[in-house]
């Protein structure tokens, strides 16, 4: 096809989708439906197998939900992550669907060798340019030969789409010299609907209407810093006796570790852990419950958790790490504290309490909102398509 701003594309977009679960898988629904919106010939590709079960550190891999965007119902699922042959077979499915373009989701180095296989053979062969939509170029848990895993995989792509300064820094570093790179902000999740009553979801949960409400929300691992969260509370809990802290998140480390920590320090009345994944219709009742979200991670690049609590407009408090600070601007759409910090953490919760932030913040997370619509995303990938595709 030629280039033009009205363009219209025939575009692959392969990645994890429904019935997988979890911020990715819902990330490619989004990019799916969004293109198909948009008047663009999409064509889902999906997994197969996305982890062996004896590498998935969560109970299971699968939404407990049945339903999943038209668009990606019945979408083909070539691809074993850990099966070269079905990388080929993907090739040849791609091969003969003849896009103009292929969009990969990529997170972490673990997907690189079948990503970059099927990439590099479509390149080389049949002239079909991919894209990434980078989320992390380097995980959060370093591995010796990250770094070259993703390089063999990025630098197989034409160009690519990251959602934060730190991503970019590490796609540049990455990715051939040729590699294009859009940046945008990452786009807040729609798929869970509309804000449900403060006080319904309270009820929902058991809490009480008039006590401040903090929420830490998503799997549970070491860099997301759950124990530092937990280790300021007595702090927090010293001068505001009546908050209340729901985490809501299945365990992907030792639940021990943390449950410790609540022992220690008496927090059990006030520190309400639902140890399982949330289904997509219980997320509203979780965020409009909340006053304020917290991300104490300990490292990271970007959240998905900060673009659903922009979504329902809840302020946050998040750590100094990765692209956290440039979707939560200080004192704008919330608080920015050093990481690994209980007191500066307890501090800014303190803080949001005493002070009544909350309308000021929310307001800002408002304008946080309107800039990082999905459109971004779909504009940045035509404009890569426009460049390269065809």
């Amino acid at each position: 096809m030629g280039q033009g701003d009205n363009e219209k594309w025939k575009i692959a977009v392969l990645g994890p989708m429904h019935p997988y679960r979890g911020g990715i898988a819902h990330f490619t629904e989004m990019t799916v439906t969004g293109l198909d919106e948009r008047g663009h010939d999409v064509r889902p590709v999906n997994f197969s197998r996305q982890y062996p079960e004896l590498l998935f550190p969560g109970e299971t891999q699968y939404e407990p939900e049945s339903d999943a965007p038209p668009v990606v119902r019945g979408a083909p699922r070539p691809l074993d992550s850990i099966n070269p042959f079905s990388w080929f077979r993907t090739g040849f499915h791609l091969r003969d669907a003849a896009p103009d373009a292929v969009v990969f989701q990529y997170w972490m180095p673990f997907f690189a060798p079948a990503y970059g296989v099927v990439a590099r053979g479509l390149r080389r062969h049949y002239g079909i340019p991919s894209f990434a939509v980078v989320h992390n170029a380097l995980p959060h848990e370093r591995h010796l030969g990250d770094a070259a895993l993703s390089r063999f995989f990025l630098d197989a792509c034409a160009g690519h789409v990251v959602m934060s300064d730190a991503v970019a820094a590490d796609a540049r570093r990455l990715a051939g010299p040729g590699a294009q790179i859009e940046q945008i902000a990452h786009p807040v999740y729609e798929r869970f609907g509309d804000p449900v009553p403060r006080g319904e979801a309270r009820a929902a949960l058991g809490l009480p209407d008039d006590a401040p409400v903090v929420l830490f929300f998503g799997f549970v691992r070491e860099y997301k810093g759950l124990h530092v969260l937990l280790k300021a509370m007595p702090d927090v809990l010293a001068d505001h006796p009546d908050l209340r802290l729901v985490v809501a998140g299945e365990p992907y480390d030792d639940p021990q570790r943390y449950r410790a920590i609540i022992d220690r320090h008496g927090l059990h009345d006030r520190v309400q852990w639902h140890d399982a994944y949330v289904p997509s219709d219980a997320v509203p009742t979780y965020f409009c419950a909340a006053d304020l979200v917290v991300q104490p991670y300990v490292s990271a690049t970007q959240s998905g958790v900060a673009q659903i609590a922009t979504h329902f407009e809840r302020p946050m408090v998040v750590t100094d790490v990765g692209g956290l600070a440039e979707s939560i601007p200080h004192e704008e759409a919330g608080f920015v504290v050093p990481p690994e910090d209980p007191e500066a953490l307890a501090r800014a919760i303190g803080r949001f309490v005493r002070a009544d932030w909350a309308g000021r913040l929310t307001e800002g997370v408002r304008e946080r909102k309107r800039a990082q619509q999905p459109a971004r995303l779909m504009e940045a990938i035509e404009r890569l398509a426009a460049r390269h595709a065809g």
